[in-house]
């Protein structure tokens, strides 16, 4: 196997219910995070949606050969050929979940409003391909340095792009501050944003929700992945660190070490 990985998630010590969802799928190298949003717990059920077609379309996928070119006669979105065939694959699945979720949501009253986060993540041979929208995110552990590979789709992370030398502490506090701009299921048009990357042995994927990410500082997240172990230890102790510094969501975390497939 490509990945070692382990999930925790728990409801938090506010919310009543965990509307997060993760998957880890050892045998395809993919690891999948949803956080989900909307009333009478439809975040719950968008979040399941999304999770369930991208674990399901990418096993349809690796079991047609995912380097195929002829992987899909028709990519209803359209086949961007500057990414992997992987690549594709994660942005189509995700797209065409929103078009499920929306279709849900405008259907079913109880799911009304609903959407959700989704950060996914596939290993095929050394190549990391990380599919996501909103502000769920992935980081890279490789060496002793902590990289995030992803950037939140919120209206925080706008505003700091458009002002990059204001000190983000001024909008800890806005109201504003965790709106999401992008979100699975949303009725206006949706970015997948992609990344790539090599991989080397020993290399640590960290999947997390703003459940942990919002309240644990990057240098913290840093301080317990390079303190080495199984995936599951380091994992436990990112969400006791969450709870810990009083987080009111819920939170998940997943953690992946990666090892090339021929040890």
């Amino acid at each position: 196997m490509a990945l070692r990985a382990f999930g925790v998630s728990d409801r938090g010590r506010v919310r009543p219910a965990n509307e997060d969802c993760f998957a880890i799928h050892e045998d395809l190298g993919l690891c999948i995070v949803a956080d989900g949003m909307g009333g009478h717990n439809a975040g719950e059920v968008a979040a399941r949606m999304v999770v369930d077609a991208v674990s399901h379309d990418f096993r349809l996928a690796v079991r047609s050969g995912l380097e195929s070119a002829c992987l899909q006669p028709s990519w209803p979105f359209g086949f961007d050929a500057k990414v992997s065939h992987a690549a594709n694959v994660l942005r189509t699945s995700i797209l065409q979940a929103s078009l499920r979720i929306l279709e849900t949501a405008v259907t079913t009253d109880d799911c009304a409003g609903m959407g959700t986060t989704v950060v996914a993540a596939c290993v095929v041979g050394n190549r990391l391909t990380v599919g996501h929208v909103g502000d769920s995110r992935l980081y890279l552990l490789s060496g002793n340095t902590l990289r995030l590979l992803t950037t939140d789709d919120s209206w925080m992370a706008v505003m700091l792009a458009q002002e990059p030398s204001v000190d983000p502490l001024i909008y800890r506090h806005h109201p504003m501050r965790h709106a999401l701009t992008n979100v699975v299921g949303r009725r206006t048009p949706m970015d997948v944003h992609i990344a790539e990357e090599r991989l080397s042995e020993g290399d640590l994927l960290l999947l997390t929700t703003d459940g942990v990410h919002g309240v644990v500082e990057d240098g913290r997240l840093h301080e317990l992945a390079v303190r080495g172990g199984e995936p599951a230890a380091i994992a436990e102790s990112i969400i006791e660190a969450a709870l810990a510094q009083g987080t009111r969501d819920n939170c998940t975390a997943i953690v992946a070490r990666y090892y090339p497939t021929n040890l």
